[in-house]
């Protein structure tokens, strides 16, 4: 059986997740990721009345998650 993934080649990451997904990405709780977004540590864009994460504000987060364990040591 051939699927898109065979011809196209590998399937590219989207751009934007909407709330869900991120949540499942970063595997937090839903609860978590809106905290998140709240204090301004996820950030986020609107499109019409879709709040949606941007791939690169993942990474960001990941990031500060990062340097932040690098300080406490």
């Amino acid at each position: 059986m051939v699927t898109v993934l065979d011809i196209g080649g590998p399937a590219t990451p989207p751009a934007l997740y909407r709330v869900p997904d991120a949540v499942r990405v970063l595997g937090l709780s839903r609860s978590v990721v809106y905290d998140l977004i709240r204090a301004g540590r996820l950030r986020t864009v609107k499109e019409g009345r879709t709040r949606l994460v941007p791939a690169s504000a993942i990474t960001d987060y990941v990031a500060l998650l990062e340097r932040e364990a690098g300080a406490e040591q």
